[in-house]
């Protein structure tokens, strides 16, 4: 059995990235929590990695077009509107975010992906961006 590390490097890396945005919104006690974010991000990860090398000859951005696609329409079934407000769009773009995440992760920008995820994580913790004067 020939196990390469790389793609597994990647997939646990989309595992802990996607992780800490949902431990955050897990904590801020949030309906898409933990499980959720990680998921949508080992799903992408591990999607961009079967693109990148499960299918030579394919283009592998059609399958991260599908996967920002369908995350939309995960992120769209958070949103609800009342008459007062809206609910949920935060939480469809921690899940947008965590797919980017994910995909960048499988693609092997690792950089890139850590970068993204502190300010993600950052801008859901500085409650400073919610007090802007209107």
């Amino acid at each position: 059995m020939n196990v390469e590390l790389e793609p597994v490097i990647r997939l646990i890396l989309g595992f802990v990235l996607s992780g800490i945005v949902g431990l955050e919104r897990e904590v801020s006690l949030k309906p898409a929590g933990l499980r959720t974010h990680v998921l949508v991000g080992l799903g992408s990860t591990l999607l961009t990695i079967l693109s990148l090398q499960a299918f030579p000859g394919a283009d592998p951005s059609r399958v991260a077009a599908s996967i920002i696609v369908g995350i939309g329409f995960l992120g769209a079934g958070t949103i609800i509107k009342t008459e007062e407000k809206i609910i949920g769009l935060t939480t469809a773009a921690t899940l947008w975010i965590v797919a980017s995440i994910g995909v960048a992760t499988g693609a092997g920008f690792y950089v890139l992906a850590i970068v993204a995820t502190i300010l993600a994580f950052s801008v859901l913790r500085l409650d400073v961006f919610e007090r802007v004067p209107r």
